[in-house]
């Protein structure tokens, strides 16, 4: 009886009011580079800026939902192909003077998936495009986004090193070298094929042999690719470490 009297008097306009808001650091590989997903905003604040997809939690969705909602609406994805998307949670960023209409706190995540489609402009935005990582410094970014983007590029780095991430990025059948691929755009360096073929498969869970093969031998002929699928494994252990971490390592 005492919380319902409570309740009864509560008044949320006695203290300051808070939007919450989601931001979607959007990743893919196109054309043998890492693509973030940036959209043109139509309207202030920053009108004209680039910026992540995103936008207001609505009062009947918890935050997964709206991260899902406002990724769809700017790819056109949805049903079984939406559901394939990896999508979690990055980090809450909630500086008072983020966002110059009021106070709001974000809550950002981070989404991967190979193939993803052409983007197209929500109804808040003018224009949106798959931009390489390597060309954001040509991009003034909106709000507190490049700190944003930074730190998500940098949690996708890592999480290759101790889960089956990568594989999210390739089909549901491939080869090591698709694989290693992945790695290489994603951590931005060369890998060693031999290394990199051997340390995989002594990853216990990371992949699994179909038993098929490709349809042909590679670019130059030779025998043809053995194919694999994801394995179980959650976490890898031993991790696949960065080059540059290996030497930290030891």
């Amino acid at each position: 009886m005492l919380e319902e009297q409570f309740l009864r008097a509560y008044d949320p306009r006695d203290y300051p009011a808070v939007a919450v808001t989601v931001d979607v650091v959007a990743l893919t590989i196109r054309d043998g580079s890492l693509h973030l997903l940036l959209i043109q905003r139509a309207e202030p604040p920053f009108e004209g800026f680039w910026a992540l997809p995103g936008g207001f939690v609505r009062p009947d969705e918890d935050l997964a939902a709206a991260a899902r909602r406002e990724f769809a609406e700017e790819t056109g994805l949805g049903g079984e192909q939406l559901r394939r998307v990896h999508l979690e949670q990055l980090a809450s960023y909630g500086t008072p003077d983020r966002d110059p209409r009021m106070r709001i706190v974000s809550i950002a995540h981070l989404a991967f998936a190979p193939d993803l489609p052409e983007p197209q402009a929500g109804s808040d935005a003018s224009d949106a495009q798959w931009l390489p990582v390597s060309a954001l410094a040509s991009r003034q970014l909106a709000f507190d986004h490049e700190r944003i983007v930074a730190d998500g590029l940098e949690r996708a780095r890592s999480k290759l090193e101790y889960t089956p991430l990568a594989t999210r990025f390739v089909g549901e059948e491939f080869t090591i070298a698709e694989l290693r691929g992945v790695y290489e755009t994603v951590w931005g360096h060369p890998l060693h094929p031999g290394n990199f073929h051997r340390k995989v498969l002594s990853v216990p869970g990371l992949v699994e042999c179909t038993g098929q093969t490709t349809a042909h031998g590679g670019a130059k002929g030779g025998p043809r690719a053995r194919l694999y699928r994801a394995g179980d494994a959650r976490l890898l252990h031993p991790a696949l470490l960065r080059p540059s971490r290996e030497e930290t390592v030891r």
